[in-house]
């Protein structure tokens, strides 16, 4: 019986060696297995401050462009103002040619009748001097 115990004991110790070398192998997979998480880890962060620097880049590249429109948008509404303006000052100056055009129309009118008035006296004046001289001759 004490060979049976000692063979027990053996087995005992085997076994106990065994699970030992079990765990230490558990102990290892589980240390590989944490390495490749870590890994995948810093992978996945690395890529997450690559994206957020893509991200913050854009931003920046929108930022400036809608900066680069509020400024043509400005420009263009000055340049709106300043035509408007002289869009008011051509519609000014028009108005008076309008007017001046009417006045001159009318003098010409008025010289015209005048002209016509003064044709007419000038026959008359002829149609006399026609008259009158021969019969005073």
């Amino acid at each position: 019986m004490a060979a049976f115990r000692d063979m027990e004991e053996v087995s005992q110790g085997l076994l106990s060696l065994l699970g030992a070398n079990r765990a230490e192998a558990q102990q290892r997979r589980l240390l590989r297995r944490h390495e490749q998480v870590v890994e995948r880890l810093l992978e996945t962060q690395d890529g997450a401050e690559q994206r957020l620097r893509e991200v913050l880049t854009a931003e920046k590249e929108v930022a400036q462009s809608l900066l680069n429109a509020k400024e043509q948008a400005h420009q263009g509404g000055a340049e709106l103002q300043q035509l408007e303006a002289e869009l008011q000052r051509a519609s000014e100056e028009d108005a008076r040619l309008k007017a001046s055009l009417l006045q001159l129309s009318r003098e010409l009118e008025e010289l015209k009748e005048i002209e016509t008035d003064l044709e007419r006296q000038e026959r008359e004046v002829d149609e006399d001097t026609t008259v009158t001289i021969p019969s005073a001759v």
